[in-house]
């Protein structure tokens, strides 16, 4: 009686666990599981789920406690965080401010895209095993907020496979650290196929307190949209992050299915190469670059149907925008930073005209092809709207896996891409993007080599500045400052549905981020 008994408590936990699992799905893969070695979204969410920072950014977007339980400005270019006793590692290695120390080195590291962020928030010493006192050289008035996407990693486990520095992904290098990992966080890597399905399990010795019921998910990406649309509806998977736009009605009527609406703190825009006296990749009369030339760049922005795109191509999914920030908070609110070019053919015609392109040029376009909402398909409409000013795009679409090392080594004449995150702060986008590239990670993601040194300093200064008024005046002169120059071209931030079981549970996030402790299924 006793086994039957015990059978079948066994049964019924086995189910229970099978019930609190989740499989979910989006168009891309994570590009590693090293934490250090890529600055992307999907990457970043689904090693968040591993590993941690000193900060957490909260339900409500507010900064709260992870690794640090509490953190104090000394001075101006001081702070000290007090770390959580208790922790450990997956491993069993426990926590402590040695890890910090380390992991902020590792993330200076010239292979590390977040470095523009370690090296803003300072160099860390270890007063005692729960204390870190970060010493910057100039202030920092957002330090708490950096420290959220600055994973902590363990020196121990670094060391003892190799990995103290983050894989080179611009040159495809391959570590223990690019399907291993070993962090603090909520839950396990189990096993990582990639392209194919990552499995992870709940980490039953974590510090924190669940407040969903997940005792294991599994990452599906799922590339083409029918599929990823079908997938749901038959129940092979149950959540979607990211529903096909023209799908999103027909999911609001299946039963057993809801959406989830949300805006994402996301600009997505065009870049182009300013730095080079020749394009790498085009045929231009002349042979100069046209997009050092002002002229040209605004007749691009001119050429741009922007209503199109959002009606006939994000079927209303998009918010159109001349802003340069991932949300309008980042320019404080300030309609006047938010207005766009007009759409105006006869104006961009005579904009080229005048600078010396009447007749137009050819060049290719860089596109990912698995990484924002139809990324693909608004390359190929911009082609086509440009084509009216004479300018021949030949799209170059690629998965995310070979589009990210190919501009982050600026290997591009035209690109689109996309920035946000969870901050809505402008530095967020302004220093990396923006600005002149220059020391310390200034400018790392700046690929097409924009220089606009007004700007720029105005930028600097803000990054330094703590009075909030004076500020908030240099952040909004700054973003005039590039838009005024056009160094890039905004086109929308995108609004992201998220679709699922009716019987899961989870919030929507701004950053369009899925954190799984925050998960409930099957009630």
């Amino acid at each position: 009686m006793r086994r039957l008994l015990a059978t079948a408590v066994m049964t019924v936990l086995a189910a229970l666990c099978q019930a609190q699992t989740l499989r979910w799905s989006s168009q891309g893969d994570m590009q590693t599981t090293d934490p250090h070695s890529q600055n992307e979204l999907m990457t970043n969410s689904l090693n968040s789920q591993v590993y941690e920072g000193l900060t957490r950014r909260m339900k409500d977007m507010t900064m709260g406690p992870s690794l640090a339980t509490e953190w104090t400005q000394l001075s101006p270019t001081s702070w000290r965080f007090k770390l959580r006793a208790g922790v450990r590692f997956h491993d069993g290695t426990p926590f402590t401010a040695d890890d910090v120390v380390f992991s902020m080195q590792r993330l200076r590291d010239a292979n590390a895209p977040q470095r523009v962020f370690a090296n803003a928030v300072g160099i860390p010493k270890a007063v005692d095993p729960l204390t870190v006192v970060f010493t910057l050289d100039k202030p920092n008035p957002v330090v708490p907020e950096l420290m959220a996407n600055l994973f902590i990693m363990s020196r121990r486990w670094c060391e003892q496979h190799r990995v103290t520095r983050p894989l080179d992904f611009k040159k495809q290098e391959e570590s223990y650290a690019s399907q291993n990992a070993n962090g603090t966080g909520p839950f396990i890597l189990v096993s990582r196929q990639p392209g194919v399905k990552t499995v992870f399990r709940r980490n039953p010795a974590w510090w924190g307190t669940f407040e969903g019921n997940l005792q294991a998910f599994t990452y599906l990406p799922i590339a083409n949209d029918a599929t990823r649309t079908a997938a749901l509806i038959t129940g092979e998977v149950d959540f979607v992050l990211d529903p096909p736009p023209r799908d999103v009605a027909r999911l609001r009527t299946q039963p057993g299915l809801k959406v989830l609406d949300g805006e994402e703190n996301r600009l997505v825009f065009i870049g182009m190469d300013q730095a080079r006296d020749r394009l790498l990749y085009g045929e231009v009369p002349g042979g100069r670059n046209p997009f050092k030339d002002l002229r040209v760049r605004r007749a691009l922005y001119h050429a741009i149907d922007i209503e199109a795109i959002r009606t006939k191509l994000m079927n209303g999914y998009a918010q159109p925008t001349g802003g340069l920030t991932s949300s309008p908070r980042g320019a404080y609110g300030d309609p006047r930073l938010e207005t766009r070019l007009p759409y105006d053919v006869a104006a961009a015609r005579k904009l080229m005209a005048e600078a010396g392109y009447a007749e137009g040029f050819e060049v290719t376009m860089d596109c990912p092809n698995n990484r924002y909402v139809n990324d693909e398909r608004i390359c190929i409409a911009l082609a086509s709207m440009w084509a009216q000013i004479k300018v021949k795009v030949k799209v170059n679409a690629m998965p995310r896996t070979l589009f990210f090392p190919k501009v982050e080594k600026f290997d591009t004449s035209l690109y689109l891409a996309g920035w946000g995150g969870g901050s809505t702060d402008a530095d967020v986008m302004l220093t990396p993007v923006l600005r002149n590239r220059g020391e310390q990670g200034v400018g790392v993601s700046n690929y097409g080599g924009s220089i606009n040194n007004e700007a720029d300093a105005l930028a600097a200064a803000s990054t330094v500045e703590t009075d909030p008024h004076k500020r908030e005046a240099l952040v909004k002169a700054a973003l005039q400052g590039f838009r005024d120059q056009v160094n890039i071209i905004p086109l929308h931030r995108q609004v992201i549905p998220w679709a699922m079981r009716k019987d899961v549970a989870l919030p929507h996030s701004p950053n369009n981020w899925a954190s799984m402790d925050w998960v409930t299924v099957g009630k």
